[in-house]
Order: structure tokens, then sequence, then C-alpha cells
């Protein structure tokens, strides 16, 4: 696997572009903010605009159990939340290409 890390404090339209340019197959976001309803549905519109509709989303961070329904909708396959441990993300990842 290769990863591009874009570094922290991203807006939604620069990570969709950074997606787009590295014509990536996953997109994964990680959230401490609390603003994830807001920020993790942006970048899933964001892509979808500019034409990356077929990159998997998956995020993670402190989000309550109640939110994760609303951001599945939104576009995102997966959600992690804190204590989850890396095996889990790389399984959930590895799934999802077997699949394709």
């Amino acid at each position: 696997m290769e990863v591009v890390y874009t570094g922290i404090r991203q807006t939604p339209e620069a990570i969709a572009n950074a997606a787009i340019q590295e014509d990536v197959d996953f997109v994964g976001l990680s959230l401490l903010s609390g603003a994830h309803n807001h920020l993790f549905p942006e970048v899933a519109r964001l892509l979808r605009e500019k034409g990356g509709r077929d990159i998997i989303l998956f995020g993670g961070g402190v989000i309550p159990e109640e939110d994760i329904p609303g951001l599945k909708e939104s576009g995102f396959r997966a959600i992690f939340t804190p204590g989850t441990a890396a095996t889990e993300v790389v399984d959930f990842i590895l799934r999802e290409i077997q699949a394709r």
C-alpha cells in the first residue's frame, strides 16, 4: 500500500483535490475537533462532484455512535472510533480491495 499524507488541518476542497490528483482508491480522514458531521460529508460531496465516486471513504476519531449512521449515509463505508486496532483498519482496506 502507498499512503499519501496531506498533513493536518486540510480543507475539504484540498483533500478532494489531492485525492483526485493522486488517483487514490481510498480516502481516510481522522478528526478530533467534533466537526465530523460537517467536514466528512463535505469531502464526500466534493469527491462526487470532482469525479471521485469510486473512491472508498473511511474515517475515524472521537465520533459518537449516534453520528455514525449519518456519516455512512453521506458516503463513508466505515467509521473507526477510539481504541480501534490498526489491524482492523488494514483488514477493512484489504476486504474492500478484494471486493472490487
